[in-house]
């Protein structure tokens, strides 16, 4: 499942290991390479975000995505939440005078889940990722 999560977001993040049971199975060389993968896997994702921090939004964008996302049903997620997703991007611009970017809207969305149970919440967070980045694409 955490695989699912992380692989929407960069595609092949969390595949550390793979290895069957046998008597000359070491766990200490297994945690390693496992370590390894994840580690220079973390690259392509931190590239993302660093994007999407500079990746400045207008205010219509940032609504017009919201309404894709819960009206026209894009992102799988309640519709119910698109009022709250709303209030957190209208408290974002009152709140301090820094633009509004790709990433503070992704933060909009995740702030809006926190109302949903926990199954639920990470279900429509893991496909978040996917919804912004077809969203987004053509911008990177």
């Amino acid at each position: 499942m955490l695989s699912t999560a992380f692989g929407n977001i960069v595609s092949g993040v969390f595949t550390p290991v793979l290895a069957k049971h046998s008597k000359s199975f070491s766990l200490i060389d297994c945690i390693s390479v496992g370590v390894d993968r994840m580690q220079r896997n973390f690259e392509p994702m931190r590239k993302q975000v660093e994007a999407w921090q500079r990746s400045e939004l207008t205010d219509l964008t940032a609504k017009v995505v919201i309404y894709e996302a819960f009206v026209e049903g894009r992102l799988e997620a309640p519709k119910h939440l698109r009022a709250p997703c709303m209030t957190c991007t209208s408290s974002r611009s009152t709140r301090n005078s820094r633009p509004r970017t790709i990433w503070s809207l992704s933060n909009a969305f995740t702030s809006a889940f926190k109302e949903l149970e926990p199954i639920p919440q990470f279900k429509a967070t893991a496909k978040l990722g996917e919804f912004l980045e077809a969203r987004f694409s053509q911008s990177f």
